[in-house]
C-alpha cells in the first residue's frame, strides 16, 4: 500500500461527515468523498475505507467484535461521547 493508505483522525472525521453528504445515490460518490476527505485520497482508497468501515461495523453488529467499554464523563449523560454504536448508526451505514 502507498503511503496514503494512512489516515488521520482528521481525515476520519472528513470521511464521516461526508458519508452524511455523499449517500450512495450520489453520483460520482467516491470521487466527491475523496475531494472532502482531502489529503490526496484517490476514488479507490475512499472506497476501500467505506467497505473495511461496513466490514467493522458488520462485525460489531454480529457481536464477533465487543463494543468497546466507554465510560461516560460528567454526571448529566447528555454531553457524554457517542459510543462505537451510536456512532455508526448515525452515519447510517447500511
Amino acid at each position: 500500500m502507498s503511503s496514503g493508505s494512512s489516515w488521520t483522525v482528521k481525515q476520519n472525521k472528513m470521511f464521516e461527515n461526508a458519508l452524511a453528504v455523499y449517500d450512495k445515490e450520489t453520483p460520482d460518490r467516491w470521487q466527491n468523498l475523496a475531494r472532502a476527505v482531502g489529503g490526496n485520497k484517490s476514488a479507490d482508497e475512499v472506497k476501500r475505507h467505506y467497505e473495511m468501515l461496513v466490514e467493522d461495523v458488520k462485525q460489531i453488529e454480529s457481536g464477533k467484535i465487543p463494543l468497546p467499554n466507554y465510560r461516560n464523563k460528567g454526571s448529566g449523560g447528555n454531553n457524554a461521547p457517542l459510543n462505537e454504536e451510536q456512532r455508526m448508526r448515525s452515519l447510517r451505514i447500511q
